[in-house]
């Protein structure tokens, strides 16, 4: 069964930063990361394939970088200048082939 686990999101301040990982149970093509906000709908973040190339969501470029190491088949998600509208639950995705699999999720709220 593939898992993907999630870690270091919590509470932090406007301004402040967090980072976020997301370690695989088996490697993935694509890997990315996912939000939602109450009464909102799920929302890319970022998303980095194997070879590296990125890409951000509007709100987050220039604030958020994502990262990634194989050999760990584990993904990074830095998050810096937080604001209170990137509170949300943060989900990791990693598709291999037709597969998609999902992390549980880690809150990130950030007060004003």
């Amino acid at each position: 069964q593939v898992q993907l686990v999630e870690s270091g999101g919590g509470l932090v301040q406007a301004g402040g930063s967090l980072r976020l990982s997301c370690a695989a149970s088996r490697s993935m093509f694509t890997m990315g990361w996912y939000r939602q906000a109450p009464e909102k709908q799920r929302e890319l973040v970022a998303s980095i394939s194997t070879g590296g190339t990125t890409d951000y969501a509007d709100s987050v470029k220039g604030r958020f970088t994502i990262s990634r190491d194989n050999a760990k088949n584990t993904v990074y998600l830095q998050m810096n200048s937080l604001e209170p509208d990137d509170t949300a639950v943060y989900y990791c995705k990693g598709t291999y082939g037709p597969w998609n699999y999902w992390g549980q999720g880690t809150q990130v709220t950030v007060s004003s």
